[in-house]
């Protein structure tokens, strides 16, 4: 037990490692996992002997669970909005036609089984948000015309297309399937997943307004077995467990709730300590000696999947929007194969279906290629197609970025004998620059009007311009326009929404500590804090 502990750490320690120096050398740290893998693998340098793919499967399905639940939770739904009809289309539409185009790719040239060429079709057609999102990020690559958002929402959604298509496939190969059962199948992984999504997202969203936990990081614990929820709950009803954790995921993560921010970064590295695991085991999974055997038929679907399946479905989903070139050019490049297609061709191996193709190392080649080439090229791909944005911000793409604002958060308990027991805000006489901008009484947080009463036991919130920012705080972003009615208003003659207040106004270069009788202009932004 304790050599499995320690070789657990060392492995975890190493992929660390490794993701220090992939960086440096400009190659996506997934691919080094892989690698590692195959360096503790039967055929590696240490030959530990493990091939239990039904276990393989139990444990990838849970990290996969994660890896969709944070693909909705990190995207910001409000920058994806523009982008999500063709986001949606691509992981739908889209998803279908690689698949269509890559299962008759390999039984018309390769002459597969036509059953099992659709599967390989099936099982490699979606993107990998874990790849996807790590490089954006990284890289920090911002894309014009809002590209990245729609690569972020169609990678975090595509891979329940991609599941149900293998599983129908398995299905059919297994003969176990009739066109009315196929149908019932395909309606009730989609009904009961995004139905169940909502259900477990509204719940889990009303706890985390409602109740008080007890103890710090009880409510990362309580969303933490939502997650789980999200997922079996759905598979019980016969829905998609994916859909289900990704529709949770991108409902809770855009909304505002307390300690949001730990909790996403809490999320952030679960779900990278998930990707290690998935990427870490595949590569054990895996006999380099086997590879031979498929090397010339994974490639040949590689490069068919990379330079005419994936561009061919991106360029006849967008081609009712007019897109640019470079746009759908870069978005083909851009479909990363990675750990839900390696959890589905796990799912393939142990189905009981009848393959004559090895579709585990046909797939492990495929992602081995799809990382080691596009992956890191991608940054260089998006550069010499000029769609780098130098004036936007990749981090605004996801939900737990926050504007770095000179201003910082003041917290004052009010107990007697405070002068401002029993005073309304207005009444209160504060230093010039500084503004009251939340009331905590009783576990209950309040957003002040000039008209709050001030209570023995309050806690009370201010805050006042700094040269650093050094903030924490739930604060959203919101631009003045021409048409939006708000020009030329004062903030006193404008309601901006229940639990809001303007705690800043940044016009040009200047930044604006507002009060009342600040009157806003065209292209002012506009900082709300909300509780």
């Amino acid at each position: 037990m304790n050599g499995l502990i320690l070789l657990a750490a060392v492995v975890i320690l190493v992929c660390l490692l490794l993701n220090k120096i992939a960086a440096k050398m400009g190659l996506p740290m997934l691919l080094a996992f892989i690698l590692l893998g195959m360096l503790f693998g039967t055929d590696g340098l240490f030959k530990i002997p493990f091939d239990d793919f039904e276990l393989a499967e139990t444990i990838c399905s849970f990290a996969l669970i994660f890896i969709m639940f944070y693909g909705g939770f990190g995207t910001n739904w409000n920058a994806a909005r523009p982008v999500a009809v063709k986001a949606v289309l691509l992981s739908t539409l889209g998803v279908a036609l690689t698949a269509l185009a890559t299962g008759l790719f390999c039984f018309w040239v390769l002459h597969f089984a036509f059953w099992e060429s659709m599967l390989v079709g099936a099982v490699v057609s979606s993107t990998d948000a874990a790849s996807v999102f790590s490089i954006l990020r990284s890289k920090r690559l911002n894309l014009k015309d809002n590209t990245a958002s729609m690569l972020e929402v169609e990678s975090g959604s595509n891979d329940p297309c991609s599941y149900m298509l293998t599983v129908i496939i398995l299905s059919v190969m297994n003969g176990q399937s009739s066109g009315s059962a196929l149908f019932w199948m395909i309606a009730a992984q989609f009904v009961f997943g995004a139905l169940w999504g909502l259900l477990t997202a509204w719940v889990a969203g009303w706890v985390l307004d409602h109740v008080r936990f007890p103890t710090d990081g009880f409510d990362t614990i309580f969303v933490f077995s939502m997650a789980l929820i999200s997922y079996a709950g759905a598979n019980a009803l016969g829905g998609n467990g994916y859909l289900s954790a990704y529709v949770a995921g991108i409902l809770l993560g855009n909304r505002p709730f307390p300690h949001k921010k730990a909790m996403v970064h809490f999320f952030d590295g679960l779900t990278g300590l998930m990707q290690m695991l998935i990427f870490f085991l595949l590569g054990l999974l895996s006999f380099p000696s086997q590879l031979p055997k498929v090397a010339l038929s994974a490639l040949a679907i590689s490069l068919f999947l990379t330079f005419a399946a994936r561009p061919l479905a991106v360029f006849a989903v967008l081609l009712p929007f007019r897109c640019p070139l470079n746009q759908k050019l870069l978005v083909s490049w851009a479909g990363l194969r990675g750990a839900a297609s390696i959890v589905f061709a796990i799912v393939a191996t142990v189905h009981p279906a009848y393959m004559k193709q090895d579709v585990f190392h046909i797939v492990f080649f495929i992602v081995l290629f799809s990382i080691g080439l596009q992956g890191t090229l991608l940054a260089k791909v998006a550069r010499s197609l000029k769609t780098i944005d130098r004036n936007s911000d990749i981090l605004k793409t996801f939900s737990d970025y926050s504007e770095k604002l000179p201003i910082q958060f003041l917290s004052l308990s009010v107990q007697a004998p405070h002068p401002w027991i029993g005073h309304k805000v207005r009444e209160i006489e504060l230093l010039p620059k500084l503004l009251l901008v939340l009331v905590v009484r009783e576990g209950q947080r309040i957003v002040p009007t000039g008209e709050t009463l001030l209570q023995e036991g309050d806690e009370v919130v201010l805050s006042a311009l700094l040269p650093e920012n050094n903030t924490e705080g739930c604060l959203i972003e919101r631009t003045v326009e021409k048409e939006s009615g708000l020009c030329g208003k004062a903030l006193s003659e404008i309601r901006l929404g229940e639990n809001k207040l303007a705690v800043l106004v940044r016009r040009g270069g200047q930044v604006i500590l507002p009060d009342g009788n600040t009157v806003l202009q065209e292209g002012d932004v506009l900082v709300l804090s909300q509780p």
